[in-house]
């Protein structure tokens, strides 16, 4: 999956909340991708409550691997600002589609968001997330949160394709967007390599 994950003007450092804006878009974008993804490999996830209560976990995930990477690169202070910013942007698309689609309120559908964010970080607090990432039990935390919303046929398996293929693959993401979000520097254009057609 390709994203893009540089500004439009570089040459200055960019606010926490900036950060977030940006961050929040691909966020999003990962936590779709991992849903479908994980639907294309036969897992049943029903549209309405079940499909929204996944993407629910997979962005709860990925809101605490920005805080985790944010811990690293950031000040105390405008790490803050920064995870803040992150969830409340995040909660409030995810609040639009679930009103949108499932009914409800907004407010109500971003006040759920936020209480189960806050539940899952003192969890997610638990685990160990280095300079090489998330360790095992950060990733098997997730399988399990993923799993019980799962249909019971495929409950344990989801913790595979969690830990395996989707979570992995979306820290990856996570990281390199953080660390070319972070980047000042214009980034070097690529020559095209022109063809002769000989």
């Amino acid at each position: 999956m390709r994203i893009k994950s540089n500004w439009f003007k570089p040459g200055r450092p960019h606010t926490p909340d900036e950060l977030a804006g940006a961050l929040s878009f691909v966020i999003y974008k990962m936590g779709d991708n991992a849903l479908k993804n994980t639907r294309n490999a036969k897992f049943e996830i029903a549209i309405g409550i079940q499909y929204f209560e996944f993407l629910s976990e997979f962005l709860l995930f990925l809101i605490q691997v920005a805080d985790r990477i944010a811990y690293r690169r950031l000040s105390a202070e405008d790490r803050f600002a920064f995870t803040s910013s992150l969830a409340n942007r995040v909660a409030e698309t995810h609040a639009e589609n679930e009103s949108r689609l499932l009914g409800g309120q907004l407010a109500e559908c971003k006040r759920r968001f936020i209480g189960q964010l806050n539940l899952r970080a003192g969890e997610y607090a638990e685990f160990g997330y280095g300079e090489n990432g998330p360790d095992f039990s950060f990733f098997r935390y997730l399988g399990y949160c993923i799993d019980q919303v799962m249909d019971k046929k495929d409950n344990g398996w989801i913790i595979d394709q969690m830990m395996s293929i989707e979570a992995p693959e979306a820290v990856h993401m996570i990281e390199k967007t953080f660390r070319n979000l972070l980047e000042t520097e214009p980034r070097q254009t690529r020559k095209r390599v022109a063809s002769s057609g000989e």
